[in-house]
């Protein structure tokens, strides 16, 4: 068994109108005794070092639990997010700003380092982490297990972010079929 640390962002909670013993009552009660309750801006979180065989066991039934509570509160996403900036990335491998902004304009290392995936036109890039770890992998720069979670918080933030309509998945399926005509 590993210990898997991670944070469900949550709604349906208010830190305001929230009695917030009973609410942390209710979270050990429902099995998330090794869960932390905070509040950023008053945004609801849950730290969790969750023990399991793997990381993605430890999330669901993470989430499993906290949705068990009552049917106001809802997990949004997983954190440390996908989405990543060069700072980001530095700290993610323990190296400096520096050393990535080398990689990043192939000064450094195999070139070819992922596009990012939003922000051209914006100050701040962005970053896919699943495929900058799956390119840190390549280059022997991270183990498997790093990009295998990787790819999985990406997994579970689109799932939890597209769940919340309904119709997503047929518009996503809908655009696949007419992108594949093209």
């Amino acid at each position: 068994m590993i210990v898997y640390n991670f944070t469900l962002v949550l709604s349906g909670i208010s830190q305001v109108s929230e009695d917030l013993d009973t609410l942390a009552d209710a979270i050990f009660e429902a099995g998330c005794d090794d869960a932390t309750l905070c509040f950023r801006n008053s945004i609801a979180y849950l730290e969790f070092d969750r023990e399991s065989s793997s990381f993605r066991e430890a999330v669901i039934s993470a989430i499993r639990q906290v949705e068990s509570i009552n049917d106001k509160i809802k997990v949004e996403r997983i954190e440390p997010d996908d989405l990543v900036t060069a700072s980001e990335i530095a700290r993610r491998i323990n190296k400096s700003r520096e050393y990535v902004r080398l990689l990043i304009e192939g000064k450094r290392g195999q070139g070819n380092f992922p596009l990012p995936i939003s922000g051209i036109t914006n100050k701040s890039l962005l970053w896919s982490w699943k495929n900058v770890a799956q390119w840190f992998k390549q280059n022997n720069l991270i183990d498997d297990q790093a990009v295998t979670i990787a790819q999985e918080i990406a997994d579970f933030n689109h799932f939890l972010f597209y769940r919340q309509d309904e119709s997503a998945f047929y518009r996503m399926n809908t655009l696949k079929e007419l992108l594949s005509v093209a």
